[in-house]
C-alpha cells in the first residue's frame, strides 16, 4: 500500500501525540511513514472483522460466485469469510516470533483477561502492554504491506480490484489477431 496523508488521516488517533492526529510521521529528513496509531486501527479493523466472522460460528457457510480478472477471465466459488480467518490465522503466525504470538493468541483469540495473561506469560503490567501494543502495531503493518494480496483495505479484500493492467490484457487476448497475407512476387 503506498501511504499518504489521505489514507492515514482517517486511521488516525485524534489524540496522538506521535502525529497529532495526522497520521503519517517525518523519518530521517523528507521521507513520511504512517504513525503507530494508523497501524493499531487498521490492526483493529481487521481483528473486528475476524472476531464478527467467528461469532457466527457454522452461519458463516455461504458460497459466492467471483469473477477473477486474467488475460482471458474466469469464475471460481468461494467461501470469503473462511477464507479471510484462515488468512487472519496464517499471518499473524508467520509475523509473529513465538512469544509475541503466545500473547496474541491469549489475549485476542482465547479472550483471556490481562490478569491471567500476566501469570501465565510471567511478565509485569508494564511490559504486557508495551508487548501487546508492540504487536497491534506489528500485525497492523504486515496487513497493510502484505504482498499481493493484502489483507488490508477489507473492501478490497472481499469485493476485489479492477486493475487496468488486466482489463487491458483481457481484451488484447480476445481480440481478433489480424494476419497479412503473403505479398505474391510476380517473376517474368
Amino acid at each position: 500500500m503506498k501511504w499518504n496523508h489521505s489514507h492515514a488521516i482517517g486511521l488516525a488517533l485524534a489524540s496522538c501525540s506521535l502525529c497529532d492526529g495526522q497520521g503519517m510521521r517525518d523519518i530521517r529528513g523528507s521521507a513520511e511513514r504512517p504513525c503507530d496509531c494508523v497501524y493499531r486501527a487498521i490492526f483493529r479493523a481487521c481483528y473486528n472483522r475476524f472476531r464478527e466472522f467467528a461469532s457466527q460460528g457454522a452461519q458463516a457457510g455461504s458460497v459466492s460466485l467471483e469473477c477473477t480478472h486474467g488475460p482471458i477471465g474466469y469464475r471460481m466459488y468461494n467461501r470469503k469469510r473462511e477464507e479471510y480467518m484462515a488468512d487472519f490465522c496464517v499471518v499473524t503466525r508467520r509475523a509473529l516470533g513465538e512469544f509475541d504470538y503466545k500473547l496474541f493468541r491469549y489475549t485476542f483469540l482465547l479472550g483471556a483477561d490481562w490478569r491471567l495473561c500476566v501469570r501465565q506469560l510471567k511478565i509485569d503490567r508494564g511490559t504486557f502492554f508495551h508487548r501487546l501494543y508492540r504487536v497491534e502495531e506489528r500485525l497492523g503493518r504486515f496487513y497493510a504491506e502484505l504482498e499481493p494480496f493484502p489483507l488490508y483495505p477489507l473492501d478490497e479484500y472481499f469485493g476485489g480490484k479492477i486493475r487496468k493492467e488486466s482489463v487491458r490484457a483481457r481484451t488484447a487476448a480476445l481480440a481478433p489477431v489480424r494476419r497479412s497475407r503473403p505479398k505474391l512476387r510476380l517473376t517474368a
